[in-house]
């Protein structure tokens, strides 16, 4: 599975700017972004805090593919294009997108066994004190 995640910062200008894009955001961009092709899921989800880094986060939108060509193949494409020429205009330098892939070495949660150590570093990772013993 592979996602590409849209990372919104407030908008200057207040409450107001901030309902404005939200409006827009969901009755025109998210249309949009639903007529992409190979998109399996999409999920927009609302910063409650930000703990470290970038604290004018306030929106995410992660979009799943099947993997990183399906990605490349929706971001050529025509549904694609008319998506961010819509968030040029209603998000101008707004927005940092990024694309994530699974990393099996370093996700121990992926397809494996729980009990196998992944590596040296994640070796205590969901044992007890008697167990690393």
């Amino acid at each position: 599975m592979t996602t590409l995640l849209a990372l919104y910062r407030r908008p200057d200008g207040g409450d107001e700017a901030l309902a404005t894009f939200e409006r827009r955001y969901a009755e025109e961009h998210l249309p949009l972004i639903a007529a992409t092709p190979e998109l399996l899921a999409v999920r927009v989800r609302r910063v409650t805090q930000g703990l470290l880094g970038d604290r004018d986060l306030f929106l995410t939108c992660a979009m799943e593919f099947e993997d990183r060509a399906a990605v490349d193949r929706a971001l050529a494409s025509d549904e694609m294009r008319a998506a961010g020429r819509n968030l040029r205009e209603i998000a101008p330098g707004l927005t940092t997108l990024v694309i994530l892939e699974d990393d099996p070495d370093l996700d121990p949660g992926v397809d494996r066994d729980p009990g196998a150590a992944t590596s040296p570093a994640m070796d205590t990772v969901g044992t007890t004190a008697e167990e690393r013993s």
